[in-house]
């Protein structure tokens, strides 16, 4: 059974001087409805260890809870994360029901179907006209989410966030085009809409328009969106915490219910560790191109050609940290709704119990091999080698 929150130790801590990591720290971050909590875990066991994100990138809710981040000064943004989350949670059916823990929770969850959440968002009349009225891309959602945006702008300071050091990038997908753009405050000013359209999950919520265009929520093209910094130009040497709420692997469903569940983590994981893979070999590649342009006569390297053969090298070094939230006891396929302050209290743990493992570990610290530009650590594999006093590290993915 969840801790109170009053019991979860994710809610104290004190923060001590930051540790050095090499290169730009850059917090990824999912879309997953109330699975967001388990971010806000993570960004906390950061915060306390004195480590602030550079870049925050995120999908839906890793875009609000990013948002959240980037938009306010350090020391105020566990406060407001905090604000967010306790606002959202779905209360009433859940006290109500709060003796019979496996019951309290779908009923929670139907209370949040059927009248939304008052700080997030609400039923939409216009889609009980049925599913064939032509009522427009502006108003075809089953909810409307005017109460999210009144939230967000009690809490996200858009001035503070386009005038930070902190950069932030939110994917949305074009409706018109389905193709991804990445909206990041480095290139442009972010605001409002730009989040907004990146947790514009159809057919819960309706497109939101930037410039005139409909966007969508990022998480149906691609909810992971590390590609984002592996792609940044100019690369950077970077220290990468990617949080993944949707896990690919899973065992074998025995039942319809089950099948929801294993087929929704599969859908929402989006091929992330392949995506990573590919990138990966690219990476390599271009460290040999670096390695080859060494070995160019002097006469040779200063021509035009090679010039630009060259510049397709690179030598930074990017460490990809995959924190993967762990299951829940008692979830199921609607976990992405379960806003209850049991189901929020004990993601949010698992994200500080997760965040503060990984920094112990510091697997970035270890030897890498030079040649590889994506090193991955997957957090498991790491805790088996440091068990079985392995010291070495060659950079092949874990």
């Amino acid at each position: 059974m969840a801790r109170s929150r009053k019991q979860t130790t994710a809610h104290v801590g004190t923060r001590v001087a930051a540790p050095k990591l090499p290169g730009q720290v850059v917090l990824v971050m999912q879309g997953g409805g109330a699975l967001g909590a388990y971010q806000v875990g993570v960004y906390q066991a950061l915060h306390e260890a004195g480590i602030e994100p550079d870049w925050v990138i995120g999908t839906s809710i890793g875009a609000i809870n990013g948002a959240i981040i980037a938009g306010n000064a350090p020391e105020n943004r566990l406060e407001r994360l905090r604000d967010f989350w306790e606002r959202v949670e779905q209360r009433a059916a859940a006290d109500v029901f709060a003796f019979l823990p496996g019951f309290n929770a779908a009923v929670a969850n139907m209370a949040t179907m059927v009248s939304g959440l008052a700080p997030f968002f609400g039923p939409n009349p216009t889609s009980w006209l049925g599913p064939h009225v032509p009522i427009g891309l502006d108003s075809a959602s089953y909810y409307t989410t005017v109460p999210l945006r009144d939230t967000l702008s009690s809490l996200v300071d858009f001035d503070y966030l386009n005038d930070s050091e902190t950069r932030l990038t939110v994917g949305a997908v074009n409706v018109r085009n389905g193709e991804m753009r990445y909206f990041d405050s480095r290139d442009e000013p972010l605001a409002l809409e730009h989040v907004m359209a990146s947790g514009a999950l159809p057919p819960a919520f309706p497109a939101v328009r930037i410039n005139g265009e409909p966007y969508w929520d990022g998480g149906i093209y691609s909810n992971t969106p590390i590609e984002a910094v592996l792609d940044d130009k100019p690369r950077r040497d970077s220290v990468i915490f990617t949080v993944h709420m949707w896990n690919p692997e899973g065992p074998e469903p025995a039942s319809l219910w089950e099948v929801l569940g294993r087929h929704k983590d599969i859908q929402y994981a989006s091929r992330a560790k392949s995506h990573i893979a590919r990138q990966k070999q690219i990476h390599h590649l271009r460290h040999i191109i670096r390695e080859l342009s060494k070995h160019v006569p002097d006469k040779a390297r200063d021509s035009a050609q090679v010039k630009e053969l060259s510049s397709w090298g690179c030598g930074s070094t990017m460490h990809v940290t995959r924190l993967i939230a762990p299951r829940i006891d008692g979830e199921d396929h609607l976990k992405d709704i379960d806003f209850t302050p049991a189901g929020i209290a004990a993601r949010r743990q698992a994200g500080y119990d997760e965040g503060r493992r990984v920094l112990t570990m510091a697997p970035w610290q270890r030897p890498v091999d030079p040649m590889e530009g994506i090193v991955i650590h997957e957090t498991a594999a790491v805790a088996r080698e440091i068990a079985h006093g392995v010291d070495g590290f060659d950079g092949r993915t874990r």
